[in-house]
């Protein structure tokens, strides 16, 4: 297993490729591959970029087979394995570690509204059903719920209870979650336009969808400001800040799936309620890309 130390940098949170109704293993498999060329430091498959909630659990089972497979220990796997349906979020996470993922991420159930109580005993029989790493991931503009900090130093003292993707928009909470787990808790942006402060203030790495289309330059700033290179940092998130801000004009997984088109890496398709992205976002894009340097 991956030390915990291991989790750091930039982590993909790869987009799932459909072709004709189906996942695309073939392209998925080549995303992976590219992702590991191009530098990046972890790879997480099936979060809510890999289109979670509209994949049956068959094909979630095999997307997280194929991302294992495909990077062959070359970098760390965390894998999705949420639910508002703790019985459910266990199997997941069971089939995670069977696979050979390194850690398993698990969202904050939404929909149900639990206590801070029932958020407590959610993760905590995660952690008593699994032996690997548990990232918690708290998005309360999805699930509605706000692990609080408080919750969360209860939950690291359980032996699994790792660290969180942090996607509370809350740059305090950064410090305040490091003065309250201290320094070994792994705090992960969850955030790409924020990233770069996030890190200043105690975080570890990204787990970022824009590096779906910017893998090097992504890695490449988490590396920098890693290293204590806040300026290096700081010329590439200027590169990045206008991909940012396009890709999440529109829900993210569909601008950094028009991204990946535009670089021909995988067809354009996403599974209803989401659509492909409007021409106008399209438009911005594209020019972002070429600000980056991703294209001409």
């Amino acid at each position: 297993m991956v030390s915990r130390a291991k989790f750091q940098g930039s982590y993909t949170a790869l987009v799932t490729p459909f072709k004709n109704g189906s996942v695309d293993e073939a392209a998925f498999r080549s995303l992976v591959s590219w992702q590991i060329g191009e530098g990046v430091h972890g790879l997480v498959p099936v979060g809510t970029t890999g289109e979670s909630p509209t994949l049956s659990h068959d094909e979630h089972r095999k997307v997280v087979e194929w991302c294992i497979e495909e990077a062959g220990g070359r970098v760390p796997v965390i894998a999705g394995a949420g639910s508002n349906s703790t019985r459910e979020a266990v199997d997941l996470a069971l089939h995670a570690e069977k696979a050979g993922a390194d850690a398993v991420l698990v969202v904050t159930p939404y929909y149900n509204k639990p206590t801070q109580e029932g958020l407590y005993q959610h993760f905590k029989t995660v952690n008593d059903a699994v032996g690997i790493p548990i990232i918690i991931y708290n998005i309360p503009s999805r699930s509605v719920v706000d692990l609080s900090v408080e919750t969360m130093a209860r939950l690291f003292e359980l032996k699994n209870i790792a660290g969180v993707k942090d996607a509370t928009g809350n740059l305090a909470r950064v410090s305040l979650q490091r003065r309250a787990m201290g320094p070994d808790f792994i705090q992960l942006s969850g955030e790409d336009m924020t990233a770069l402060a996030f890190m200043a203030a105690g975080g570890r790495g990204c787990i970022s969808v824009v590096a779906n289309v910017a893998p090097k330059l992504c890695a490449s700033l988490m590396s920098a400001v890693l290293k204590g290179d806040y300026a290096a940092g700081l010329e590439i998130q200027d590169r990045l800040v206008p991909l940012h801000d396009a890709i999440f004009k529109e829900p993210g997984l569909a601008g950094a799936k028009h991204a990946l088109k535009l670089l021909g890496r995988i067809d354009e398709v996403v599974r209803l309620p989401l659509i492909p992205v409007t021409p106008p976002t399209g438009k911005l894009i594209r020019e972002a890309m070429v600000h980056a340097g991703l294209i001409n």
